[in-house]
């Protein structure tokens, strides 16, 4: 009956971040140790006073409203005051189930064309080609640290500039963890304002920048950005579903359209999760946690690029997030004597033959033949790793060491995938 099913969405299928949990789901059943580097999600447990709040209001059961509890979208108001030095007010926040449902509502609300700077996130483009939106990838490079470059969306412009544009960033970025120079994000910000393209700034790394000094292109580009961000990644809460979009006063209008949207389909965020994330927003104490985050995600992630780029392997080193990109290409000619010529061949291989689970390039809009992929270093005993953080004096240099056992899955997989590239 797949004739009854819109044509776009015929060749659609799971968001691959997911179906690759999934998948090392099903063979850890099997009974094969993965190394579940595939899956981005935050190895960190919820702040206490997070959850305790969350505890306290499970009592709470009617409907808020559809933009978000008042008092929740000022702390987020608030935050962005204080943290990224942009004048937001309480009024130009949005609540949403996970930033993600709202960047597809976004996408449903205007016309126009997606610009995406790949290699980037694994849902943008399917989630345009769900709305049957053109979707125009740029490709940035290695030696730019992948940063779009002014003269590449300049590019872009002079090739469309009949129709309405909307250029996705991500930084600290997934799947990469590199940021944006403050030089280069001016810059952009100009080309935006010249041709009128909106901008989605997807900040949802940015409390994990590892030296807390992520910089919004909203600073420079505030009437046109919108910052997405919310707790999956920072607060380690992605099972809870708490995002939020916040807009610029010029795009009021976009804003109504998103909320009557949410109005008719998700009706609001769940009411408990919204009381909780006033704390989250507001309790000083996270300060403390976020550092001790940021320092062990930097000392995992420095270990596993350094390593892979003292056997060979390309790879940038990540200032933020939990990702590296690593590039294989060194190693083209053994793998193509391996019938290995693709991003997702590689993957698969190397998958059957270690059991490393990583994600190929082309699922972020890389060109196939790229031997590229995405390994995210959240397989490690967070608990564990945040309390011999905590034990080390804040002036110390963490190291692998000081994490031990906690870390060693990580160290394991990386060496296994040594051993296979050169193997």
């Amino acid at each position: 009956m797949s004739e009854y099913i819109h044509s776009n969405l015929n060749a659609l299928e799971r968001s691959a971040t997911l179906a690759i949990n999934e998948h090392s789901d099903n063979l850890e059943k099997q009974g094969k140790h993965i190394f579940r580097f595939g899956f981005g999600q935050s190895p960190f447990p919820v702040p206490e006073k997070v959850v305790d709040s969350l505890q306290a209001n499970a009592f709470r059961k009617n409907y808020l409203s559809v933009e978000g509890l008042p008092e929740l979208r000022q702390a987020i108001a608030n935050y962005h005051q204080k943290f990224d030095n942009i004048d937001i007010e309480s009024e130009q926040v949005l609540i949403g189930p996970g930033s993600k449902e709202l960047m597809f509502s976004l996408q449903l609300a205007l016309k126009g064309i997606t610009i995406l700077p790949a290699p980037c996130w694994v849902s943008y483009s399917p989630q345009a080609k769900i709305l049957n939106r053109e979707i125009i990838f740029t490709q940035t490079r290695y030696e730019d640290n992948w940063q779009l470059l002014p003269y590449q969306l300049t590019k872009v412009i002079n090739n469309s500039r009949s129709q309405p544009k909307l250029l996705i960033l991500n930084y600290p970025g997934n799947p990469h963890g590199c940021t944006f120079e403050t030089e280069l994000l001016k810059e952009l910000a100009n080309v935006c304002r010249k041709n009128k393209i909106i901008v989605l700034s997807d900040e949802i790394y940015s409390r994990i920048h590892y030296q807390g000094e992520h910089v919004s292109i909203a600073r420079y580009y505030p009437e046109g950005t919108i910052i997405s961000s919310g707790l999956s990644k920072w607060c380690a809460a992605g099972g809870w579903r708490l995002g939020h979009f916040s807009f610029p006063k010029e795009l009021q209008y976009l804003q109504n359209v998103m909320a009557s949207v949410a109005s008719e389909t998700y009706s609001c965020v769940s009411t408990p999760i919204q009381y909780a994330g006033i704390t989250a927003y507001e309790d000083e104490s996270i300060d403390d946690y976020l550092f001790h985050c940021r320092r062990v995600l930097e000392t995992v992630g420095q270990y596993c690029a350094s390593t892979l780029i003292d056997a060979g392997i390309k790879v940038r080193m990540p200032v933020g997030a939990f990702y590296i990109f690593p590039d294989f290409q060194p190693f083209e000619e053994i793998l193509n004597e391996r019938n290995i010529c693709d991003s997702k061949t590689l993957c698969k291989q190397l998958l059957d033959d270690t059991g490393v689970a990583l994600l190929p390039g082309s699922d972020f809009g890389r060109e196939a033949k790229e031997l590229s992929a995405r390994l995210a270093y959240v397989n490690f005993n967070g608990n564990e790793t945040l309390r011999k953080s905590m034990e080390l004096s804040k002036e110390s240099v963490l190291t692998m060491e000081h994490l031990s056992e906690s870390v060693l899955d990580i160290i394991n997989g990386i060496n296994e995938i040594i051993n296979w590239i050169k193997s």
